[in-house]
Formats: structure tokens, C-alpha cells, sequence
């Protein structure tokens, strides 16, 4: 890495780097050596990743950079890029960006300043550790980050949600994590399976999966359990199939339906069982019964 300050014709660049989640010798070797390199450092929160650094005598200027200030600052690090400085944008943990503040400049130099070099270094990520060890499916999924504080628009969400047939990602707070279980519980049903992650790498790290229900209990077992940093991996919506075999939910129907405006039946009946893990003999016994 080249310092560009006293070339006029060269811009710096930015480098967004994944660090511990919570042991510190997960840190990558490529993204130490870059640490130590850079002009400056853009922090969530300069006393966390001072800790940080120090732990590994990396002496660097910090500038605060999060939600309430990230307009202001953007503006500043930019110019600090483009008179050639090179720059780190760093989270209090896990990759950037990911629920966490740096959004706004990267879509600037995405389609404004799009001569600014975007290097990414990376690292941990909460959210994708959590579900590599859920024992859920891992091929498709739908990371959701922090529900609504508020009761109504967290309701309101769930509800979104209640249909989706990926696993879904969650982040929650220790305070709040209780009234969001209750609300998955009756929203999505006290069977559908959740795999609750917390402290991930560190000392206190837990790993339980159950059915809502079950797990709930499990937490209020030892209020302990609420504590720390938590994911939420929850199983995908399955179709099911009601008391006469034969009554599939109204998604299935008119993904079924739309499908068959353009294609054969069989074609129609392939796609859609494809989509929701469903048997294609059971929508063929519902087509034919239905007639449609």
C-alpha cells in the first residue's frame, strides 16, 4: 500500500474491514497488516476500537463515524480520499455495514466518486456464523437484522414474513429478546423451529435450537440466556396441508395459478412445488379436485 498524500493525480483508498466479533485472534493477518497502514480510521465507536488497536499496538487517528453523524462526516472523508489519503472503515465488531453505519459512503463512491478504490477486507459476520451452525438450510436465506422496537411495525413485519419459505436472520437486543420470541410464537406458530445464537466466538458463547415454544422456556429457565449478543435463526415457512389433504395455503394458490396463465399444468405444478418444498402429487390431487 502506497501513502498518496503528495500526489495530486492519485487518490487514496477506502477499505472496509471485517474485525473479531469477540476473540481478537480472528482477525486476519491481511486485515492487520492494512490496519497499520492507512492514514485514518473510521470507527463506530472510537473507544471500542481503540481497545482494538491497542491490544495490538496499532497507533492510528480515529474519527467517529456512526448513524447520527454519517451524513456530516461523508462529506470530510471523501475529501480526505480524494487529497490521497488511505482509509479503514471499521465496525464495533463483524463485517461493516452489516446493521452497521458506512452505507451512505459507499453508495457515494458507487455512483458519484466512482474513481475512489473500494477495498474489502474480509472477516466475521454474526449473522452468517450463527446460521452455518444452525442446522437450518443454508442455500437460501433472509437476513432481516433488528425488528422494529416498536410493538405494531414489529407485529407488522412478522406478519410480512409469515410465508417466507427461506430461513430467516434476526438480530435481537437483550432487553427485547423475550417479546420477540412471544411474537414469533404467535405469529408464526408455536412449532415453527428457531435456533437462538449468542456471544458468538467469546467465553459465554450458547447455541439452542427448539420450537418456539420449547425455547422460550429454555430462556426463562435462566434469564442469564438473555444476556449478551444474540442471533435469531429461524426455519422457513412449510407449507402444510390442512384436515382434508387437500386445502394448501393462498400463496401456494396463486403462485400456482399465475404460473398456469403461462405454462402447461404439469410445467405449473413443477415450478410451484419446486418453490415451496411441496409434493408435486399432492398439487396435482388439489388441481384436480379444485378444477381449476
Amino acid at each position: 500500500m502506497k501513502n498518496m498524500k503528495n500526489n495530486n493525480f492519485k487518490l487514496g483508498n477506502l477499505y472496509i474491514i471485517a474485525t473479531p466479533i469477540g476473540n481478537y485472534n480472528d482477525i486476519s493477518k491481511r486485515a492487520l497488516i492494512t490496519l497499520n497502514k492507512v492514514d485514518y480510521i473510521l470507527a463506530e465507536d472510537t473507544r471500542k476500537t481503540g481497545i482494538l488497536l491497542k491490544y495490538f499496538n496499532i497507533k492510528k487517528k480515529l474519527y467517529s463515524y456512526y448513524d447520527y453523524n454519517e451524513k456530516k462526516k461523508t462529506n470530510f472523508i471523501l475529501k480526505k480520499i480524494r487529497q490521497g489519503n488511505n482509509i479503514a472503515l471499521v465496525s464495533d465488531s463483524g463485517t461493516p455495514l452489516i446493521n452497521d453505519p458506512g452505507y451512505r459512503i459507499i453508495e457515494l463512491c458507487r455512483k458519484k466518486y466512482v474513481d475512489i478504490n473500494i477495498i474489502p477486507i474480509p472477516g466475521p459476520c454474526a449473522a452468517i456464523l450463527a446460521l452455518s451452525i444452525s442446522g437450518l438450510p443454508t442455500n437460501r436465506f433472509c437476513y432481516e437484522g433488528f425488528l422494529s422496537h416498536k410493538k405494531n411495525k414489529r407485529i407488522r413485519r412478522l406478519n410480512e414474513l409469515k410465508l417466507e419459505n427461506r430461513t430467516l436472520i434476526f438480530y435481537e437486543s437483550t432487553h427485547r429478546l423475550l417479546k420477540c420470541l412471544y411474537d414469533i410464537k404467535i405469529i408464526f406458530g408455536k412449532d415453527r423451529y428457531v435456533v437462538l445464537v449468542k456471544e458468538l466466538t467469546k467465553k459465554w458463547e450458547n447455541i439452542y435450537g427448539n420450537n418456539i415454544s420449547n425455547l422460550i422456556k429454555w430462556v426463562k429457565l435462566d434469564l442469564n440466556r438473555l444476556k449478551g449478543e444474540i442471533v435469531l435463526i429461524v426455519s422457513g415457512y412449510k407449507p402444510s396441508l390442512y384436515k382434508n389433504n387437500y386445502e394448501i395455503s393462498p400463496k401456494i394458490i396463486k403462485i400456482f395459478l399465475n404460473l398456469k396463465k403461462e405454462l402447461s399444468t404439469k410445467k405449473a405444478i413443477k415450478i410451484t412445488s419446486d418453490i415451496f418444498s411441496i409434493k408435486k402429487n399432492l398439487l396435482y390431487k388439489f388441481y384436480i379436485k379444485k378444477k381449476y
